[in-house]
């Protein structure tokens, strides 16, 4: 057997995977008409170990009957769905001030986008920063094969920086330092000059050489902010994504006959 060929008997394939999905969509009808339990079949019923093998019925009629509501997962699922804020966010890993500054560094960096994709940003860029200790030590306890695989799939260096990474240091090194870089500079904190000095200012912190604890942290706060941002609705309306969505026929060009 050559080596770039594969043996898929035993494998359900992409275009399996997709007719399977339509069939779904087509059963369910988003209309709750038949029930969840009867689109089960005795191998979907079997225990399987963990792996992907199908859509599961279930949970395909679960979230296309959802009606784009809010929900609470299925009996079983291993699949957590976000549920909307009841109250204002409350920064996990920022104190409020600190919090305050990334959001107007975010805003520069991002430039003049809505409210609601700059707020998803900063929350994003927060979240990163609290999970940053936890993600270190996950890496450095994964097993030898795994590490292995994960080499040979992303590559050395990625899984490097996922275990030596430490985005709090970045942080509480590089704060204190942005403060005072700041008010030496125009003797006043950031958040309290202009924003053309603002702007100014973080022009001339990404310029700084070597690289010091405030452009540091800049470029970690800009990081995150890119991943908040293109992880928002607007980011990916602006990407054009075109994924989690069903379409009833192709949607490739008209043939013209």
């Amino acid at each position: 057997m050559a080596p770039d060929s594969f043996d898929l008997s035993n494998e359900i394939t992409r275009r399996q995977w997709l007719l399977r999905l339509g069939e779904m969509v087509t059963l369910a009808g988003v209309s709750g008409l038949i029930p969840p339990g009867a689109l089960l079949s005795a191998q979907e019923q079997a225990e399987l170990p963990p792996g992907l093998y199908a859509p599961s019925a279930s949970d395909l009629v679960h979230a296309l009957s959802s009606g784009h509501h809010f929900m609470t997962p299925p009996p079983g699922s291993e699949t957590d769905y976000a549920q909307p804020a009841v109250s204002p966010f409350q920064p996990q890993f920022f104190s409020p001030d600190e919090f305050r500054l990334v959001t107007r560094i975010t805003e520069i960096i991002l430039g003049n986008v809505p409210a609601d994709a700059l707020a998803q940003a900063t929350q994003w860029t927060d979240l990163s920063f609290y999970s940053g200790d936890g993600i270190r030590k996950a890496a450095l306890q994964l097993d030898p094969l795994h590490r292995a695989l994960a080499v040979a799939f992303f590559d050395e260096p990625t899984v490097r920086d996922l275990e030596t990474a430490d985005p709090a240091k970045i942080a509480r090194q590089g704060i204190p330092s942005w403060n005072q870089e700041c008010l030496q500079k125009h003797r006043s904190a950031f958040l309290e000059v202009s924003a053309p000095l603002q702007e100014e200012f973080l022009r001339a912190v990404a310029l700084q050489q070597p690289a010091g604890p405030s452009r540091k942290f800049l470029e970690a706060v800009r990081g995150e902010a890119i991943r908040g941002y293109y992880t928002s609705a607007q980011g990916l309306k602006e990407l054009d994504y075109k994924g989690n969505a069903y379409h009833p026929s192709c949607p490739g060009c008209a043939r013209e006959h």
